[in-house]
């Protein structure tokens, strides 16, 4: 698949940017990969960095000169208490953002797209989602990201199939990603690597946020960067995957495991429901990228758990 292939990854410092320059470095691909303000958290002779800002139309074209893959996972990204007290933070300079890379790809002859979508783009329901269940109704406290992504989509259908010289594109929905190299900033991060700092440090009592009955469909980062690769064997011009496990998993098991996994089964946890939280029930359908992708996830949540927390210890 990478013979001679020169791939770009936006936003190569990110969660999912680090563990899928990871997995490039293990092939033959030429690696290049944009930095922005934060700091690369692997380093490698093979890996070409840019400092870019990629909401200037020019530091895009720089980037995207010469590639033949483009892997965008740039955004800019906050946790539920910014999208709840600020949901307008993260609209502008991502439509900017994804509007000027593709733009920018198109123009540079890139041959395939990969765009990292999101799940938010899903109604509120208590059926697993599939890729045709968008309706345009959000949960109200994703309604400015999950608009913001959608449209995103738009803009690569657009390239893909309405305009005379389209470029490939295929969207991905992941699930909520977790793994090694994620945020475990207070301020930031969401609520799994929430937990896992918590647990590490161990917090007795420990405080969570709201009542912790939500339900999420949680995937091992390595697991959809899998899913990234099989997407990039798709022949259409343009597609949509659900990329996730397929798996629904309350955040009190996941507490209740990450305590046993770390042997503090007699912490004391407290809810605090006044704080602010997202949608409480999120089940996501993978049988397309299971049928026509051959896609499966495959680490079971104990493992990928485990392997987080070993990880996050030792950056400690």
């Amino acid at each position: 698949m990478f013979d001679g292939k020169k791939v770009l990854v936006a936003g190569g410092a990110g969660f999912l940017g680090t563990n899928l320059i990871k997995r490039l470095l293990d092939t033959s691909a030429y690696v290049r990969a944009t930095l922005h303000q934060s700091k690369p958290q692997i380093e490698s002779q093979k890996i070409e960095w840019l400092h870019t800002d990629l909401t200037v139309q020019s530091d895009c074209a720089k980037a995207c000169e010469g590639m033949d893959i483009l892997i965008i996972c740039a955004a800019y990204t906050a946790g539920a208490l910014v999208i709840e007290k600020q949901p307008l933070a993260l609209l502008t300079p991502n439509l900017v953002l994804n509007a000027h890379l593709l733009e920018a790809a198109h123009a540079a002859g890139v041959k395939k797209v990969i765009f990292v979508s999101s799940n938010t783009v899903y109604p509120v329901s208590d059926l697993p989602m599939k890729e045709t269940d968008h309706t345009g109704e959000y949960f109200h406290k994703y309604h400015t990201v999950a608009s913001m992504k959608y449209f995103s989509e738009e803009i690569c259908r657009m390239y893909a199939e309405k305009i005379a010289n389209p470029m490939q594109v295929v969207v991905i929905r992941p699930g909520n990603m977790y793994g090694p190299y994620d945020d475990f900033d207070w301020e930031t991060s969401h609520v799994l690597p929430a937990f896992i700092r918590r647990v590490v440090e161990k917090h007795n009592p420990m405080s969570v946020w709201g009542d912790g009955k939500d339900i999420k469909d949680l995937i091992y980062v390595d697991d959809v960067v899998d899913g990234i690769f099989a997407a990039l064997d798709s022949e259409k011009m343009f597609d949509i995957y659900n990329i996730a496990s397929g798996q629904g998993y309350c955040l009190r098991d996941l507490l209740a495991t990450l305590l046993q996994l770390e042997g503090l089964e007699d912490t004391q946890v407290s809810y605090d429901e006044s704080k602010p939280t997202m949608i409480p029930k999120r089940l996501i359908n993978v049988d397309k990228a299971k049928e026509k992708l051959n896609f499966d996830a495959k680490t079971p949540i104990t493992k990928g758990l485990k392997e987080t927390i070993e990880w996050y210890k030792s950056q400690l």
